[in-house]
């Protein structure tokens, strides 16, 4: 088939979490290996101020064993209450087979030994597979009904904005978030790095909460005031990409969005025919679990693919 012009953006979400335990060094190498545009990845910040990779504020039991081996049996301790050292005692290589979760990845390979990496670990793994283009879509992970679960979103995202900076990889990260705090601090404070503004309405939360007054994840902003628009009210807030669930998307949605100058990239698909239905609406980008699969539909289809690098971690 012949190549379209049309790019798409093929993010690895957290890395290649389908493939490899999500948020590690391997989850990055395979992403990096097999080529995609962006890796997607969740930061935590620790008690002594280290940039993490992690998606949850606290030990996941259904990833996380601990100092003996065993299984966590509930939530482990917050992130934010160890060091990284401490961090460094659990092993995150492999999914608990006899949780829900651990059955949802079935070729999910192990990697044994494996700990939470820093930020600057991923961006050196990067360096390392001279892969000069590939981009990063870091995601704050903290919640506005949780306070005490992080520090706060000026803190977070000051270390996030220094981690960054001090990699030299300002030009080639975008930052992320369902919690619209930390991407104002992220505009006014380094404006040239892109914010994201990511949303759900029906899935695992309600961030945009248009049949109430306010919603304490969009930093002031409603939809009420932009005539029930949630693209409208992205451009107002200053983003530069508009985030949604991809099976909450409407064609007209992913139009109107661009219309206004705003890039849209869909989470999280993971089968081919929602990729291929986000392809047809042209979406910029698509955050998948299984970017081997979200290649093969867009070669498929005959959009460019992005350079694999392969790299060991």
């Amino acid at each position: 088939m012949t190549k379209s012009t049309y790019a798409l953006d093929i993010q690895g979400h957290r890395g290649a979490r389908g493939l490899a335990p999500e948020n590690t060094l391997p989850a990055f190498a395979k992403a990096l290996a097999m080529g995609v545009g962006t890796l997607e990845l969740d930061c935590a910040i620790t008690r002594d101020g280290v940039v993490v990779v992690s998606h949850d504020p606290a030990l996941n039991p259904d990833i996380t064993r601990g100092p003996d081996g065993k299984w966590l049996q509930q939530a482990g301790p917050a992130i934010r209450t160890l060091t990284y050292q401490e961090l460094q005692r659990y092993d995150v290589g492999r999914t608990n087979p006899a949780s829900a979760y651990g059955k949802r990845w079935p070729v999910q390979k192990p990697v044994d030994g494996t700990r939470i990496p820093r930020l600057a670990d991923v961006f050196a793994l990067v360096k390392k597979s001279s892969n000069e283009t590939v981009r990063f879509n870091i995601e704050t992970k903290i919640s506005p009904l949780a306070p005490d679960e992080t520090t706060t979103p000026e803190d977070f995202a000051r270390k996030l904005i220094s981690a960054v900076r001090s990699a030299g990889m300002a030009e080639r990260t975008a930052i992320q978030s369902f919690d619209w705090r930390t991407l104002a601090v992220v505009q006014k404070e380094a404006p040239k790095i892109p914010t994201v503004y990511l949303t759900v309405e029906k899935g695992f939360m309600d961030s945009i909460q248009a049949d109430k007054a306010s919603s304490p994840w969009t930093a002031g902003f409603h939809v009420s005031r932009y005539s029930g628009s949630i693209p409208r009210m992205v451009k107002a807030a200053g983003g530069a990409v508009w985030s949604p669930y991809y099976a909450e998307t409407t064609r007209e949605q992913v139009k109107e969005a661009q219309a206004l100058g705003l890039k849209v990239v869909v989470w999280t698909v993971n089968d081919p025919a929602g990729m291929r239905r986000m392809i047809e609406w042209g979406v910029n980008g698509v955050i998948s679990d299984r970017p081997d699969l979200l290649r093969k539909v867009a070669g498929e289809m005959g959009v460019p693919l992005p350079l694999a690098t392969p790299v060991r971690p």
